[in-house]
């Protein structure tokens, strides 16, 4: 399944009208320790760029945002309890929310994970 990635260093990955969202390793490893995410409810609809979720570390409190839009399909339950999956496996089980894509053909606005990779080689 094709995977992108935001400027903010959220990522997506595509199948077919499903979008499923998480941050980077990066993002997590800036973050330092995660101990409390709240994501999106079932049924919200978001635009590109809206705050969807928020995280929480030892260090800072940060806002997941939308990489395209679409309507929540399902939150990420285990990080109520579990939180520290977002450290452990960011691009994995830590992930966020997913949702139906609005518009799937949004993603081509998205880095790939070549260009990702370059980005965060510039920071």
């Amino acid at each position: 399944m094709p995977r992108f990635f935001t400027q903010d260093h959220e990522w997506i990955e595509v199948d077919g009208t499903t979008g499923t969202v998480g941050i980077t390793d990066y993002a997590q490893g800036q973050l330092g320790d995660i101990v409390f995410v709240e994501v999106p409810a079932e049924g919200r609809t978001l635009a590109k760029g809206d705050e969807a979720a928020v995280v929480e570390s030892v260090k800072a409190a940060s806002d997941v945002y939308a990489p395209v839009g679409g309507t929540v399909t399902e939150g990420n339950a285990a990080l109520t309890e579990e939180p520290d999956l977002v450290n452990s496996d960011p691009e994995g089980a830590g992930w966020f929310f997913r949702l139906t894509l609005s518009d799937p053909d949004a993603v081509a606005t998205l880095m790939d994970e070549d260009a990702y990779k370059s980005f965060v080689a510039s920071l």
